[in-house]
């Protein structure tokens, strides 16, 4: 099975490690949870992945491909696409605008048949095109850095913290997009803070703590078996917030998502 393999890997910030030696593996068609406290290395990670920050030790492996060290776009060509966490769009540049950069390398054909695409998982965006980045709402601007990592049809996709800053109600009806993107053959690495709805999603979890993976196995361990999850960060997430967040919904033929900006969590500033 095809699968973007992040192997032996250590990342340093400011000249100290913050990821150490990790190892996963995300298989094609496939969500794969990454969980773990604030100050795990989780963000980081993503960035070395995706050519942001270079590692120091260890190698970023596609197939038989060694992306490691490799400039973003390069890495975005190859088929590997981030979505960081806090919804980094051009907030003076319309919605268009932000698809139309996102899918600058693509020749006009390729950057027809992503953006038709895009706006078919996500269709409040095709009422919102001419709205400026920073009028959406929070569940909006989510949906248009989605779609800016998706416009390029890449193989593996890693989003780092999707539901942050979100309602629950947003984050419900996103889940069955993410569901969709896997099932499409795109092998997804989700970090997210509310650990009921990785683990909802994902065949097989990594929790990470301190810059290290802690525990590697199958979602539904973690999910029968709560007190794997050591950090009461985590606890948290995937005991008492399971209130507030409902469950994955089942899957249906159903994925585009609407989401109006009453649905944005009051707290959320963008």
């Amino acid at each position: 099975m095809s699968a973007l393999l992040l192997r032996d890997l250590t990342v340093e910030r400011g000249g100290r490690p913050v990821v150490k030696d990790v190892s996963v593996e995300i298989p094609a068609g496939q969500v794969t949870a990454l969980l773990g406290p604030n100050g795990a290395g989780k963000s980081t990670l993503v960035l070395a992945v995706g050519g942001v920050l270079r590692p120091k030790i260890g190698a970023v492996l596609l197939d038989d491909t060694d992306l490691t060290g490799r400039r973003p776009e390069r890495i975005r060509q190859a088929g590997v696409a981030i979505v960081p966490e806090g919804r980094r769009l051009l907030p003076d540049l319309t919605v268009e605008d932000n698809l139309r950069v996102a899918s600058y390398a693509l020749s006009q054909e390729q950057a027809q048949a992503g953006r038709k695409q895009v706006l078919e998982l996500f269709p409040q965006l095709s009422q919102r095109l001419a709205a400026l980045a920073r009028t959406l709402s929070g569940g909006e601007q989510q949906m248009v850095v989605l779609a800016q990592a998706l416009i390029s049809a890449p193989r593996y996709m890693l989003i780092d913290e999707l539901s942050l800053g979100l309602a629950p109600v947003v984050v419900s009806r996103l889940i069955p997009v993410i569901r969709t993107i896997a099932e499409s053959g795109t092998g997804v690495l989700l970090i997210e803070q509310f650990a009921t709805v990785a683990l909802g999603l994902a065949n097989q979890a990594h929790v990470m703590e301190g810059g290290r993976i802690r525990f590697s196995g199958p979602a539904t361990e973690l999910r029968d078996h709560p007190e794997l999850l050591q950090s009461a960060y985590l606890l948290r997430g995937s005991l008492d917030q399971s209130a507030a967040v409902p469950p994955p919904p089942a899957a249906t033929n159903e994925t585009p998502v609407s989401l109006g900006p009453s649905e944005v969590d009051p707290g959320f500033h963008s």
